[in-house]
């Protein structure tokens, strides 16, 4: 059996400015310091077990957000740039007025896995592809609960490739995401099909 909790960071400070996140490396706001303790805690409640490991994507809201769980856990954090968020090039920090006047549109052939909406953006592809190659490196460890500290956007890509969905397929899947969201992958023992037993849990903000 293996439970892997996927944890989007919680409230950083570009959330509250109204600016593109992306590969814009913002900080927890007080607020989303304290989200990422009340989660964690709340977690810790339904797990019951310590020194579990946790992976995180490198960017600082992310890393904040992993260390409330590393106090909680008594466990370590482990730094992955591939659980990064899609990088959104040119737009990284921007407004969204900005955003409108430089997207770029959907292309004519319909190839949607490797446009870029901005300018030196990351393509799904792209996204796809690291997401993939981290989500395997984690799922082979020995480990029966595991918890990831991920973004938004990124999460899409997480689940996809838990569901062993090939890169060339992720062109169109998207899930709705908000800060501080849980969602668990479970695998079995018996054929080890793997489960999505919920997305973007907020229930646990609440406690």
């Amino acid at each position: 059996m293996k439970n892997i909790y996927v944890v989007t960071h919680t409230e950083a400070t570009h959330h509250i400015q109204g600016l593109a996140g992306g590969w814009y490396d913002t900080s927890l706001t007080e607020n989303g310091r304290s989200q990422a303790r009340k989660i964690a805690l709340a977690l810790y409640s339904e797990i019951a077990e310590q020194n579990i490991p946790i992976y995180s994507s490198d960017l600082k809201r992310c890393v904040e957000t992993a260390d409330a769980f590393a106090e909680v856990f008594n466990s370590t954090v482990i730094l992955d740039r591939n659980l990064r968020e899609m990088s959104y090039g040119d737009a990284d920090g921007k407004n969204r007025e900005w955003i409108n006047k430089n997207t770029t549109p959907r292309p004519a052939d319909g190839n949607r896995l490797d446009h870029k909406v901005v300018t030196n953006s990351e393509s799904r592809r792209d996204v796809g592809t690291r997401i993939q190659r981290s989500i395997n490196k984690i799922v082979n460890k020995p480990d029966n609960n595991i918890i990831v500290i991920t973004h938004g956007f990124a999460l899409t890509f997480v689940i996809m490739a838990w569901l062993r969905i090939p890169v060339e397929n992720m062109d169109y899947c998207s899930f709705n995401a908000r800060p501080g969201g849980v969602t668990l992958l479970h695998e079995d023992d018996v054929f080890e099909s793997r489960f999505v037993m919920y997305i973007n849990k907020q229930d646990y903000l609440q406690h």
